[in-house]
């Protein structure tokens, strides 16, 4: 008989809890479907459709989490949708 060792993998409490934050973007009346989207392709790195899968959410929902990962990944993104005008916040 063989015996199989099992082994646990050390993780540091950051990288389980890292995952937890989102962005969420916020409908509002000022940008245009097409801004939404090209944006989201460009800062988020969507997929088109998953950009205007996203927008329509937006439009018709109030909001949309469109991220999640690390805070130190999410705020230079967030910050990014901002200075295009969108509205965006880190929950």
């Amino acid at each position: 008989m063989s015996t199989k060792e099992k082994v646990l993998k050390e993780v540091k409490i950051e990288e389980l809890l890292g995952n937890e934050n989102v962005i969420v973007l916020f409908n509002d009346d000022v940008n245009t479907f097409d801004h939404v989207i090209d944006t989201l392709v460009a800062v988020c790195k969507h997929e088109p459709l998953q950009a205007e899968q996203c927008a329509m959410l937006v439009h018709y929902k109030g909001k949309c989490d469109v991220k999640t990962g690390a805070l130190k990944e999410l705020v230079p993104m967030c910050s990014a949708l901002l200075d295009a005008g969108l509205s965006a916040e880190i929950q």
